[in-house]
């Protein structure tokens, strides 16, 4: 069943801020390789909730949404000299490193977004919709089974070829080193324990800030400068 545009609209904004962002960044740009990451996942879900494949295509709209704008926030900081979240700040940092290659680039966007935003986007969507996580849990898993699908695909596009690729090649040692399967179940938890705290404003401040510190240091690690 086709869904109503009050539910697409938003998401199909997002989609056309992300296009733009596709269009201006050159190819090569670590910050432009994950942003044509997102804006396939971004553009699956768009199709999905608009052939009514989301059992709750309200709480799928607003989740998607707060999800992005959360990404979105980043590159504006970026653009405007101000510092983006500590999760994000390797990749606009080494976004243009010769040594760093294009799958480290959307991994290392992958775990900022995934490790850092999605929980803090549960949290903004459970206080836009007055609800908790655990409603929102089918389509969290749901965005995630994308995320998974997308994660495999751009391994395939963006990893070397076998005759390139050796067993002692750095990069084999940084993919094992990072799950997104992993960090899909810490966020849900990290969400769920923002959930729990959202009456203990400075407690959960500091949550927030010792997550993004720690989402920031596994981004920069898989933004390892390698040797050709």
């Amino acid at each position: 069943m086709a869904q109503p545009a009050y539910f697409t609209a938003p998401v199909d904004a997002v989609v056309a801020r992300m296009r733009a962002l596709d269009a201006d960044l050159p190819a090569g740009d670590g910050v432009g390789v994950f942003n044509r990451v997102y804006l396939a996942v971004t553009e699956e879900v768009g199709r999905r909730l608009a052939a009514g494949r989301f059992p709750d295509p309200r709480a799928a709209s607003a989740l998607d949404v707060r999800f992005a704008e959360r990404y979105l926030a980043a590159v504006d900081a970026a653009a405007a000299d101000r510092r983006p979240p500590a999760c994000w700040r390797p990749l606009f940092q080494l976004r243009r490193h010769p040594g760093v290659r294009p799958l480290q680039f959307a991994l290392a966007g992958i775990n900022a977004h995934i490790g850092h935003d999605l929980a803090l986007a549960v949290v903004d969507t459970c206080r836009t919709l007055g609800c908790r996580p655990a409603d929102l849990e089918d389509e969290f898993d749901r965005v995630g089974e994308l995320l998974g699908s997308l994660e495999e695909r751009i391994r395939e596009e963006l990893m070397p070829g076998p005759d390139l690729l050796q067993i002692a090649d750095p990069l084999t040692h940084l993919l094992g080193s990072w799950s997104l399967e992993r960090a899909r179940e810490a966020t849900w938890t990290a969400a769920r324990a923002l959930w729990a705290l959202r009456h203990c404003a400075d407690v959960a401040e500091e949550f927030t800030e010792r997550l993004d510190a720690a989402v920031g240091f596994a981004g920069r690690m898989l933004l390892t400068p390698l040797a050709d």
